[in-house]
């Protein structure tokens, strides 16, 4: 792989920076101390550093795709009302491969879960209960 500077920026910016941040989030970033910078360089660079495994690239439903500079094996939660995603640490996939496993015959090897719901702050900023929210999933 062919040493790029911009590449390199655009690495450090998605691995400093815990937010699952879409492409365009990185090119606000980095616009003003990258002049020359543009939204198309952001884009190949990323697609390429999550093709070749350095970052990861998140799909979300009806959004912008995300990326995360995390690599090691952990699974994402969705707030559908802020758009924000959080790292699960909860390591989930253990069990439901058993489960997995028992109910169906099928041996998982790898599992990316997303979590989709409403985080605790917008929970508390809309005051509904959570027998509620559930039902706006």
């Amino acid at each position: 792989m062919k040493y790029s500077r911009q590449r390199e920026l655009i690495l450090r910016t998605v691995q400093e920076h815990p937010i699952h941040p879409t492409a365009d989030d990185v090119y606000a970033m980095l616009k003003q101390a990258e002049p020359n910078l543009s939204l198309g360089t952001v884009y190949r660079n990323l697609n390429f550093l999550a093709d070749h495994k350095m970052i990861r690239k998140i799909l979300v439903p009806n959004a912008s795709d995300r990326f995360d500079g995390m690599m090691d094996d952990h699974h994402h939660m969705l707030c559908t009302q802020c758009g924000e995603i959080f790292d699960l640490e909860h390591d989930l996939a253990e069990e439901l491969s058993k489960e997995i496993l028992q109910k169906t015959g099928f041996q998982m090897n790898r599992c990316g879960l997303m979590v989709l719901g409403i985080c605790a702050h917008c929970r508390k900023e809309s005051l509904i209960p959570a027998t509620e929210l559930r039902n706006k999933i």
